[in-house]
């Protein structure tokens, strides 16, 4: 069987960053890089290639090839939120050598990071639900839910009676929608006179 690619997001600027040593445990804050100064900016392709998944930074004008991050589950060490941040990622680079970097990635709108998060996500619960369909009973009957030999449905499409009396129309030319006014009750004195 023959892979093919399936692009699933395209962002036409991404900014890249070197990233500075990490000096806690907490992970990595955008805050720390030089984020009026980004290294590289470009565009972002969300490539799947069968069940695998790949991050591909390229040239805006040309398309060449900067950088590709296979992305191999959500979570360190592949793909991985800063912790003071919504707009940015750290994403592992990996070369056809087999050689890994770590950069910054980030997007000078919200609404792109969150697409590219749900994107990704996306992915693995389609490839998850591949799977479980993949691994069901083959000896377990399909469910059946085609007609039987006789069998009949009936369908009643509503419609419109046509009869020569016609609701009466609200005079006053307003909207339709208004309901008219009822008049006051009867006053007290009315009732005293009779």
């Amino acid at each position: 069987m023959e892979s093919y690619e399936r692009i699933l997001l395209v962002k036409n600027e991404v900014f890249v960053f070197r990233l500075p040593p990490l000096t806690s445990t907490e992970g990595y804050k955008a805050a720390d890089w030089d984020l009026q100064n980004p290294n590289w900016t470009g565009r972002l392709r969300l490539v799947s290639v069968d069940d695998k998944l790949e991050i591909r930074l390229e040239d805006k004008s040309t398309g060449n090839l900067y950088a590709k991050a296979p992305v191999a589950a959500v979570g360190p060490p592949d793909f991985d939120q800063v912790t003071d941040s919504s707009r940015y990622f750290v994403i592992r680079l990996k070369n056809n050598n087999g050689q890994t970097a770590f950069i910054g990635i980030g997007f000078a709108d919200r609404s792109d990071s969150f697409d590219l998060n749900v994107a990704i996500q996306d992915h693995f619960k389609m490839v998850k639900q591949e799977e479980e369909r993949g691994n069901e009973d083959p000896s377990k009957p399909a469910l059946d839910l085609s007609f039987k030999e006789g069998q009949t449905i009936t369908v009643n499409i509503g419609k419109k009676a046509t009869s020569s009396t016609q609701r009466p129309k609200p005079s006053g030319g307003g909207d339709n929608n208004i309901i008219p006014l009822l008049p006051p009750p009867p006053s007290t004195t009315s009732r005293r006179q009779k």
